[in-house]
């Protein structure tokens, strides 16, 4: 298999496989730091340090198979990191500014006014939930992740991610308004 073969090559010091393997999957890696980072340049930024890990600690992997998942989990706790260590907030104003996240990667139009006002709400609501959450809500349906996926990128176990993600819309749904409290 190809992913073998050019990782075998990346643990023996080969730059040019490690690149290979990276820019062959470069749309995911952007698409789970973009979600994470919520910002272009801070996405990219953490795209080079991941590559900058990945060359430096590819020796320590042992399953060359589980290469992908490995380097994403790597790019989703360099992400993480930067982002406590800035305290990062996301400010409404912030958000305005980025307009439609899946312009970037997706279809190069902008959507409706309509379509905008209803995602910085949900940013806004997002951005009140506990980071834990967000970031299974984030995962779940911006990216599309299946449970299985969550669990491994976030080295978690799998009722935990189903848990967390439970949890997160419960709360979501309470600060929409969503969710009417009486039942009957």
């Amino acid at each position: 298999m190809e992913i073998i073969r050019l990782v075998k090559q990346a643990k023996q010091g080969d730059k040019e496989a490690l690149i290979e393997l990276v820019m062959s999957q470069k749309e995911a890696y952007y698409k789970l730091a973009y979600v994470l980072m919520r910002d272009k340049e801070e996405a990219l930024d953490s795209l080079q340090d991941m590559i900058v890990l990945l060359y430096d600690n590819i020796k320590k992997l042992k399953k060359e198979e589980a290469f992908y998942s490995w380097s994403k989990t790597i790019l989703m706790n360099r992400c993480k990191k930067k982002l406590k260590d800035k305290r990062k907030f996301i400010s409404l104003e912030a958000i305005r500014e980025q307009g439609n996240w899946q312009r970037d990667f997706n279809t190069g139009r902008e959507g409706s006014v309509l379509q905008k006002e209803e995602e910085l709400l949900l940013e806004e609501a997002l951005s009140q939930l506990k980071s834990k959450h967000q970031e299974v809500i984030r995962l779940r349906y911006f990216l599309d992740l299946d449970y299985e996926t969550m669990s491994t990128l976030l080295g978690i176990p799998l009722g935990t991610v189903k848990s967390r993600l439970a949890i997160g819309l419960k709360v979501l749904q309470k600060i929409i308004g969503g969710e009417n409290d009486e039942k009957g």
